[in-house]
């Protein structure tokens, strides 16, 4: 179990960085990243998603199309983050491509995922929708994609965090870790920071 999860865990982390790393039909770097899917400096919390979701050992007798991988890559089963898509709102999205596929093809896919879905995402940023495409598959996959999106249903996260920290900080769990070490309790409230996301703009 352990081996899968980081088996998935850096097969994501390729697949969100492989233009990089290999050389591609449409290349783009962090920067361009950060640009694209960061509309407002406080808005910058990730949902990454990585297609197909195999087992190491059956991933060779898999073949999958563009429509399957896309469709795949939306789907709330296939996010690694324990929130639904479809409590939210898409800010921006941006996919990532592996295998030998054309670009016109990657691009379809993604306007017609945008126009089925119109109502998961903001208007007011137009052309919120990015994709790349990397000729060079990840190792034992004919293709593969990685998802990276940028929705306020991310909150659900932070609200389950945040009422999981409180019921352990009322019972002082843990606490003796940093007081212990010359911290003080009025240090440790992390919710001193506090996370304002939009709910559904």
């Amino acid at each position: 179990m352990e081996g899968e999860t980081k088996h998935l865990i850096s097969a994501t982390m390729r697949g969100d960085t492989c233009c990089l790393h290999f050389p591609g039909q449409l290349n783009s770097d962090l920067r361009k990243f950060a640009i694209n899917l960061i509309p407002f400096p406080r808005l910058h919390f990730f949902m990454v998603g990585f297609t197909p979701l195999t087992s190491r050992g059956s991933q060779q007798y898999r073949a999958l199309t563009i429509p399957e991988l896309t469709q795949q890559m939306w789907d709330a089963k296939n996010m690694m983050c324990a929130a639904d898509p479809r409590h939210g709102r898409y800010l921006t999205a941006s996919s990532m491509f592996r295998g030998k596929m054309s670009t016109k093809e990657g691009d379809e896919q993604m306007i017609s995922v945008h126009n089925k879905n119109s109502s998961y995402f903001v208007e007011w940023i137009p052309n919120n929708m990015k994709s790349t495409v990397c000729d060079i598959p990840p190792t034992g996959l004919k293709m593969a994609s990685t998802f990276i999106g940028n929705s306020t249903s991310i909150q659900e996260m932070f609200r389950r965090v945040s009422e999981q920290f409180t019921a352990m900080f009322r019972r002082k769990a843990f606490l003796h870790w940093y007081t212990s070490e010359g911290g003080r309790e009025s240090e440790r409230d992390g919710r001193n920071g506090g996370w304002v996301l939009p709910s559904g703009t």
